[in-house]
């Protein structure tokens, strides 16, 4: 082993180290490349299909979402993190709607925007970097295949991440740099075998086959990122969620057998996600939804007033 690889070697273990100092469960390293012609292709079949409906901007950039380097000039390295964020008995015992485990707390963009900003400062102070920045969920950059690629787990067939003997109720967050880091192998185990339980379950039949979702029927599409009011064909099929679903991760045997609550303070539930009854939720007012979730940092802040009270109404 030369001087450089045993000091990368080094750097990629106190980066590592740190990334678990701030709360991160699991962390990875990817060669900053070209996505394989195989994920292009899927994403491109997904596109053309319409299966994104009206999220419009998963067709956009699609050089930036194919190619690390275009997204970050001079890029190396793919760092891939997840953080845990799974919750139990959040919820009023008679709230009824329901509000999806990974929106309980605050937004969670702000949270890991936070921890990767003190991993990327580490990085630096360690480093020569001139080329880097973060990602979660904001940007077009390909979560689930970087952390396949970084050896973090494999897509389950409701295409949820899952990390083997922790289950998918997981953030994943994203540093792409400039710097050569040693990377790890990428993950090649298909954690689901002949399991179809999470295409059972699901109330609207989005999943229409093993990794493939027609998100124009997923309820977390139709309760957030469809404008309009949802539709009378999906109305009756929502179960009760007002905000996202978690029903297809519910059901994984993974997550059954494995996933534990989070630890970080921020995912904890807001008091009104924890304390709404029934008839709170459906009494509630603009002013009672500023309150209690515009103001606090809530991801429902991201629809309306009157698209979550249309959620309830149904």
């Amino acid at each position: 082993m030369t001087p450089t690889q045993n000091h990368n070697n080094i750097l990629a273990q106190r980066i590592k180290e740190k990334a678990l100092e701030l709360h991160f469960d699991a962390i990875g390293f990817a060669p900053a490349q070209k996505v394989n012609e195989a994920h292009q292709k899927h994403l491109d079949h997904w596109l053309k299909n319409d299966y994104h409906g009206q999220m419009h901007y998963m067709a956009n950039h699609h050089d930036k979402r194919n190619d690390p380097t275009v997204l970050v000039p001079g890029a190396k390295t793919v760092i891939c993190l997840a953080m845990n964020y799974h919750l139990e008995d959040y919820q009023h015992p008679e709230a009824h709607y329901k509000i999806s485990q990974y929106a309980a707390g605050v937004d969670y963009h702000h949270t890991l925007k936070k921890k990767l900003y003190a991993l990327l400062e580490f990085i630096r102070e360690q480093t020569t970097t001139e080329s880097a920045r973060v990602f979660t969920d904001s940007a077009p950059v390909l979560e689930r295949y970087w952390a396949q690629q970084s050896g973090l787990g494999a897509a389950g067939k409701n295409s949820c991440l899952i990390l083997p003997r922790r289950g998918s109720y997981f953030f994943l967050a994203e540093i792409i740099l400039d710097v050569e880091l040693p990377v790890d192998p990428p993950f090649g185990k298909d954690l689901c075998g002949k399991c179809t339980r999470c295409i059972e379950a699901c109330p609207t039949q989005a999943i229409t086959a093993p990794h493939n979702i027609d998100a124009k029927r997923c309820i977390s599409y139709l309760t957030i990122e469809l404008k309009e009011p949802i539709p009378d064909g999906f109305a009756d099929k929502t179960n009760d969620y007002i905000f996202g679903c978690d029903i297809c991760q519910q059901v994984c045997p993974h997550n059954i057998r494995f996933a534990t609550p989070s630890s970080e303070p921020d995912f904890k539930p807001l008091e009104a996600v924890a304390s709404f009854s029934k008839s709170q939720w459906e009494a509630m007012d603009k002013s009672t939804f500023r309150k209690s979730f515009l103001k606090k940092g809530s991801p429902l802040a991201r629809v309306k007033f009157e698209k979550l009270k249309n959620n309830i109404s149904l």
